[in-house]
């Protein structure tokens, strides 16, 4: 199962989520009115009057139901930090030197760089002694990692790479955004209960304590409360079976892919033991556990009826079949009398750092186990004007796939970037004038436009730190360039909304400074732009993900053409290379070759649309642009690079691939 084939399955699990949902609010209506009618003898009256109560009963059942759910959807706007927050999160900085901390910042951007997605924002639950993680958020711009304290302190960094590897594996497989919509629709179930218990509170009170009414029958208020409270905790029950439902498999999943990220099994299979074997397991303290259930690592309570989760034994039975599950006895003995401790761990497996950075331990650079292994196995850069062969279906199977290839060329980049680089893109203020030297065009001419526009629209000062960084870079690989820019994104994030908004701002100056700029300078910005935005407002691009080839014709005929022109400068070639994409993306269809006239900012309108295909159209569309940037079968450096820049754009995410060697 490939990235689009999951991304259908995630949209066929939404489906039934809503389905699920809309028969959990009938049968809590049903319950209502059932309570309704007893409670105001409904049935002696007259039939209007009993249809009547019945309507009103019910559309105020599932206005309370659907107001609840979409005011909790609606303060969810703020992506994964703010569930993070919810829970007691803190944010770990991108710049910390705190040993622990930093090992797990260098753990979460390596693999960020591994899937080719943004490095998402980092926090640590400090309250929570157990061993437990999540992801959560609407998409890949706004995600967020928790880890608890226990976690951090337990785990060695095998096993946090394993957990982080799981984690990431629901923020490429689109998981995040179904677990967030559950928590929204769970959350107006419940809403009943709180309300049937003030009712029904508030019955007797009002009664002075009496819980019948003047005629000795039942006092309807109380009736009425406790009706909703009973409704309210039926759907929770419907509740925890839909969370069940859509969470188990994709628990099972996670665990694979987090073998297959870092292929070996002994990170999370020994994250689970440590759950198993010690006593404060998974089990998490807040009061709204419940709530964020089926997107946990482990299970939130120690004892469920509707677990979210597979039972431990067989999660690690299905990453070694050998396992014996009394051996989580006989660690639970061992660790009862001294608990295990990651960093002695570290220590002694020689995992631990080898030497001390400007960051402190585990700085990049500096780290053993599976992270030191794979700088040393890795291969290098390729040259800059190297060309590699391309098998274009083998960069289908890639996308949203990292594989521990992936993962030792992203840590070996991270050793690769220089330090004082590394410092500028996880510091707030130096990461700015550093992501605008990325973004600044190699051509002199270009560059003194975009300058001159910088300087007038957003001041001198800005404008001159953007051009010093610039001729830092100057000498920096191209397969450096997107990881770079993708490490300011925490940084960048860390900014308060008006900031973003003036960097957005800037960085639609360099796009439009002048129409010449390079296909590739343009297509990181745009992605920038993009990430940013997306961050700003998170929920806002998932709401148009249905469009047909057919509407996004020509937006798809203006990227393929644009790309064969700047690809292949001779004409023919150029309108070989095009028919090539179209036979991809359109079997049997014919379209002229016709290259935009403004060039890139043609495809300013063409992304929203591009973006918006269905999930199997996305996947031949991106085939067609592998199909043009390599119809004579090579691909240079910068050409790999430029396509995993649009699929970022497409959020169809293209891990590094080592040495570019592709097929």
């Amino acid at each position: 199962m490939n990235f689009f084939e999951r991304q259908r399955q995630v949209r066929r699990l939404s489906t039934r989520l809503v389905l699920l949902f809309v028969l959990a609010v009938i049968g809590i209506v049903v319950v209502v009115n059932v309570a309704a009618v007893f409670a105001f003898n409904a049935t002696a009256g007259p039939p209007g009057q009993l249809i009547g109560l019945i309507a009103v009963v019910s559309v105020v059942t599932v206005a309370a139901i659907g107001l609840a759910a979409l005011v909790r959807t609606v303060t969810l706007r703020g992506g994964g930090g703010q569930v993070a927050r919810e829970l007691g999160g803190v944010p770990v900085p991108a710049d910390t030197t705190d040993p622990e901390l930093r090992r797990l910042r260098n753990v979460v951007e390596e693999m960020a760089l591994a899937s080719g997605v943004p490095v998402p924002e980092v926090y640590v639950l400090p309250n929570e002694s157990s061993i437990n993680a999540f992801a959560a958020g609407w998409g890949p711009a706004d995600a967020a990692v928790a880890v608890t304290r226990g976690a951090l302190q337990r785990l060695n960094r095998d096993e946090l790479q394993g957990v982080i590897a799981h984690e990431f594996a629901h923020v490429v497989n689109g998981d995040m955004r179904l677990n967030i919509r559950l928590m929204g629709l769970l959350f107006g179930i419940l809403f009943l209960t709180v309300i049937g218990r003030g009712l029904a509170r508030a019955g007797i009170i009002g009664g002075g304590g009496r819980q019948r009414n003047n005629s000795g029958g039942a006092n309807p208020l109380a009736l009425v409360g406790l009706a909703l409270l009973v409704a309210g905790y039926v759907g929770v029950v419907a509740g925890r079976l839909i969370q069940a439902s859509v969470s188990r498999q994709r628990e099972y999943l996670a665990d694979a892919s987090a073998v297959q990220y870092t292929r070996q099994t002994r990170g999370i299979a020994g994250a689970l033991k440590k759950i198993g074997g010690l006593t404060d397991g998974s089990e998490l303290k807040s009061p709204k556990r419940d709530e964020v259930g089926h997107m946990l690592f482990g299970e939130a309570a120690r004892a469920s009826w509707f677990a979210t989760h597979p039972p431990l034994a067989a999660r690690i039975r299905a990453l070694e079949p050998s396992f014996d599950p009394a051996e989580l006895q006989r660690l639970s003995r061992q660790w009862a009398a001294a608990p295990p401790s990651g960093r002695q761990e570290d220590i002694a497996l020689g995992l631990a750092p080898t030497g001390q950075g400007a960051a402190g331990q585990g700085a990049p650079g500096h780290q053993g186990g599976a992270a030191g292994q794979a700088r040393q196995a890795a291969p290098g850069l390729p040259e800059q004007d190297a060309r590699v062969r391309v098998a274009p279906a083998e960069v289908l199977g890639r996308v949203a796939a990292p594989t521990e290839t992936a993962y030792t060329h992203a840590a070996a980049i991270l050793d690769r970037i220089p330090e004082p680089l590394l410092g500028q893109a996880r510091n707030r203020e130096a990461a700015v004038p550093l992501l605008l030297g990325l973004l600044l065009s190699a051509e002199p001419e270009v560059r003194q436009h975009q300058y001159a526009a910088l300087a007038q629209q957003h001041g001198r000062d800005l404008a001159d730190g953007a051009l010093r960084a610039a001729d830092t870079l100057a000498g920096l690989h191209p397969s450096l360039r997107l990881p770079l820019a993708e490490l300011t994104f925490p940084a960048l994030r860390d900014r308060p909304g008006p900031q973003l908004e003036a960097l957005l701002a800037v960085v639609f100056t360099l796009i439009h400074a002048d129409g010449a700029i390079d296909v590739t300078e343009y297509c990181l910005s745009r992605l920038l732009l993009a990430e940013i935005q997306e961050s700003l407002r998170p929920d806002s691009r998932w709401r148009t993900d249905r469009r047909t080839l057919t509407d996004a014709r020509s937006a798809a005929a203006a990227l393929l053409a644009l790309l064969a022109q700047v690809g292949h400068p001779e004409q023919a070639e150029a309108e070989r290379a095009f028919q090539a994409g179209v036979a991809a993306l359109m079997p049997g269809t014919t379209l002229p070759y016709a290259p935009p006239e403004n060039g890139v900012l043609a495809l300013e309108t063409a992304w929203p649309v591009l973006d918006g295909l269905r999930p199997g159209d996305k996947e031949r569309l991106v085939a067609a642009v592998v199909a043009v940037i390599s119809h004579d079968g090579m691909m240079t450096v910068p050409e790999v690079e430029l396509l995993r820049t649009i699929c970022g754009l497409l959020h169809c995410p293209l891990p590094p691939m080592a040495g570019h060697g592709l097929g």
